[in-house]
């Protein structure tokens, strides 16, 4: 039984394929399909290929905090809804800032002051009821900042967690990614049982080297119980790299969530 709804990101799999090949894949082979930046790719023909999305990237630029970072984050976040529309896709991810090259933030932060947390807050009812007249969630993702996103406001799974039950919105839910979790705070289980509700989608892979559940330290087995045991039923996503051969991560990611 998998009581998940489980998808992989096309960006970290099949990567000797083009991008419109790693979707069909992806899709015969019985998953939801995943996207990162979709200003690069075909939108028709991702719709064409008839695989189902489950998230997005929601914004192009912008940030939480500042005064031109939230307007251009507002406005691509409008063209991002539009295009997951294309895609019929619920979900759109966010971060605590814009990301740039090898996933370093457009504007590194040593230290989140009351002010922007206020700030990104109001930002972030904003968000909110774009999603909510667009029937879309949208989600904020943790990260870490230990190895790949040093100096990224917000990026603590507790600090995601507060920032969305502060806005208190159906269309703004929490991207629990355990990758970033288990490098940064560790104690998963406990973690996602005090996110509970505030979860719009769990992502996993393996610490570490990002890949595969079974390829690391994560118990991922154990993971998979204890979503079932509080009711979680919704997207498990694979954001990991293949450690080898990217069909068999995928049976193995299938394989550590189901019971």
């Amino acid at each position: 039984m998998i009581p998940f709804k489980l998808a992989v990101s096309a960006e970290m799999v099949f990567l000797d394929l083009p991008f419109i090949e790693r979707v069909k894949r992806i899709h015969e082979l019985g998953f939801s399909a995943e996207i990162w930046n979709w200003t690069n790719k075909d939108i028709g023909a991702l719709a064409a290929t008839g695989a189902n999305f489950t998230s997005m990237t929601g914004y192009i630029t912008g940030t939480l905090t500042d005064p031109d970072g939230i307007r251009h984050l507002l406005d691509s976040a409008r063209e991002s809804l539009r295009v997951a529309e294309q895609l019929n896709c619920p979900s759109l991810n966010l971060h605590g800032t814009g990301l740039g090259d090898g996933g370093l933030p457009v504007q590194p932060v040593s230290q989140t002051t009351g002010r922007m947390w206020l700030s990104a807050c109001k930002t972030l009812e904003k968000i909110a009821r774009l999603g909510e007249d667009a029937g879309r969630v949208f989600l904020l993702e943790n990260l870490n900042t230990e190895v790949d996103h040093p100096c990224t406001p917000f990026a603590r799974a507790d600090d995601t967690l507060a920032l969305i039950e502060a806005v208190g919105s159906a269309h703004l839910k929490m991207n629990l990614d355990l990758y970033h979790a288990q490098i940064g705070e560790g104690n998963l289980i406990e973690l996602i049982q005090r996110a509970g509700t505030a979860i719009g989608e769990i992502q996993v892979a393996d610490v570490p080297g990002r890949k595969e559940p079974g390829t690391g330290e994560i118990h991922y087995p154990a993971i998979a119980r204890a979503l079932h045991a509080m009711g979680y039923n919704g997207v498990v996503g694979l954001e990991g790299w293949a450690s080898g051969d990217s069909e068999l991560a995928l049976e193995r990611f299938r394989q550590a969530f189901t019971l």
